[in-house]
C-alpha cells in the first residue's frame, strides 16, 4: 500500500459540523478534527450528533494521531465520545486548542489516558510515515492551524476553517507564504 493515498471524509462534507477526515497513506491513518453537530429542531430528544467512526474503529491499529485545526465544537466536540472507541490515540493541536480540549477531557475523565502534544506553526514533526507541518490560519477563534502532511505519495494540505484577516485580534497573521 505504499503508493495508495486516501482522503476519507467521515463528516463535515455538505453539512455544518461533524468535521472529521481520515488521511490514509503507507498503511497508516492520521485523523484531522473530531467534531460534533448540534441537532436540527426536528431531532427531538437528541442532544448532540457525532460522526460515524466505524471505519476508524475497524482500522484502529493503523491510526497514528488526531490533529485538531482549532477549538470549536464542530472540530473537537466529539472527542469525549470517540476517544474511548480509539484508546491510546494521541492528539496534536495548538496551545489554545489543547487548553480547551483538556477541560473537555477532564470533564469526561479521559485526560489522564490521553497524550496531548502541542504543535507550533512552521515546525515540522513526524507521525509515523507522515511528515507534518502546522501553519497558522485566521479564524474567529485564536490558535487556528492548518496542516501540510507530506506522504510517500504526495502532500495533502488541510486548512480547517479559515478567513483572510489582515488585522487579526491576536496579531497573529495567517502563514500565507509557507
Amino acid at each position: 500500500m505504499p503508493d495508495t493515498l486516501r482522503i476519507i471524509p467521515l463528516g463535515g462534507v455538505g453539512e455544518v459540523g461533524k468535521n472529521i477526515t481520515a488521511i490514509e497513506a503507507a498503511g497508516e491513518i492520521v485523523v484531522i478534527d473530531c467534531g460534533l453537530a448540534f441537532p436540527e429542531p426536528e431531532m427531538l430528544g437528541i442532544d448532540l450528533v457525532i460522526p460515524d467512526v466505524t471505519y476508524l474503529e475497524e482500522n484502529r491499529g493503523r491510526i497514528r494521531a488526531i490533529l485538531l485545526t482549532h477549538g470549536h465544537e464542530d472540530h473537537t466536540g466529539a472527542l469525549p465520545y470517540v476517544l474511548p472507541r480509539l484508546p491510546g490515540v494521541p492528539i496534536y493541536a495548538s496551545r489554545l486548542t489543547l487548553g480547551l480540549v483538556r477541560g473537555k477531557l477532564r470533564e469526561h475523565k479521559l485526560l489522564e489516558a490521553t497524550q496531548l502534544h502541542e504543535v507550533e506553526p512552521a515546525r515540522e514533526f513526524a507521525i509515523g510515515s507522515f511528515h507534518v507541518t502546522a501553519f497558522r490560519v485566521n479564524h474567529s477563534i485564536p490558535g487556528g492551524v492548518g496542516f501540510a502532511l507530506r506522504t510517500p505519495v504526495g502532500t495533502i494540505v488541510h486548512t480547517g476553517d479559515f478567513k483572510f484577516d489582515h488585522t487579526p485580534p491576536d496579531d497573529q497573521r495567517a502563514d500565507l507564504g509557507l
